[in-house]
This record gives C-alpha cells, sequence and structure tokens, in this order.
C-alpha cells in the first residue's frame, strides 16, 4: 500500500469515527458503483448522508476540499442515485465532504451540504 493510499485510509478511519461520535449511523464504507467509489454512506435524522473523505499531508497545494470537482461531483451524485435506487432509498440526500490534513497541525473539517444535485 502507498503512502497516499495509507494516508487516505487514515483519514476515512478518523472521518468514520468523527461522524459515528455525533449520531451518524454507517451504511456503507467504500461502495463501488463504475470502477470508483463513495467513501462513506451514512444516515442522520432520516437522511442519507454521502461522504467523500479528503485527507491531505498539508495545506500547502490547496485545502483537501478544494480537491472534490465538479467531475468528482458529478459521479458522486451519480453513485448516490443508483445507490438509492438499489436499497429503495425514499427520503432526503446530502453530499459533505470530510476535510483532513495532518501538517502543521491535525485539523478535521466537517463541510454539510458541500454541494447539492
Amino acid at each position: 500500500m502507498s503512502h497516499n493510499q495509507k494516508r487516505g485510509q487514515k483519514g476515512e478511519d478518523l472521518a468514520l469515527a468523527f461522524l459515528l461520535k455525533k449520531g451518524f449511523r454507517l451504511k456503507a464504507r467504500n461502495w463501488q458503483f463504475r470502477h470508483k467509489e463513495i467513501d462513506l454512506i451514512l444516515e442522520k435524522d432520516g437522511t442519507l448522508v454521502i461522504t467523500e473523505v479528503k485527507a491531505r499531508e498539508s495545506d500547502f497545494y490547496g485545502r483537501p476540499e478544494e480537491f472534490v470537482n465538479r467531475m468528482k461531483q458529478k459521479f458522486l451524485i451519480l453513485a448516490a442515485n443508483a445507490y438509492a435506487e438499489k436499497h429503495q432509498w425514499l427520503g432526503e440526500i446530502r453530499f459533505d465532504i470530510i476535510a483532513i490534513t495532518f501538517q502543521p497541525q491535525y485539523q478535521l473539517r466537517h463541510l454539510e451540504s458541500a454541494f447539492y444535485a
């Protein structure tokens, strides 16, 4: 496993622990759709929360959330719709981003409703 993959895995672990403590319920992790994946699918208060986790060593090249570009957003929307159809989800769907930087100090930011379908 590469350094970037290890950092990504650590970021997902930290994000999941953070969200579980906030009362979210995990529905799926690394859910596959068309050779790509949704990092975390959770539920809270009747809302399906599609969560993209971006972990970076630092924000030297930009904040982690800036790397969730329009193409990634379109994929997440498409994948969320496929998940909802497969699991017969009829409720609201929200798209969140968890942005993590490790240097110069650890920081985790939860951006709720980061973008819209």
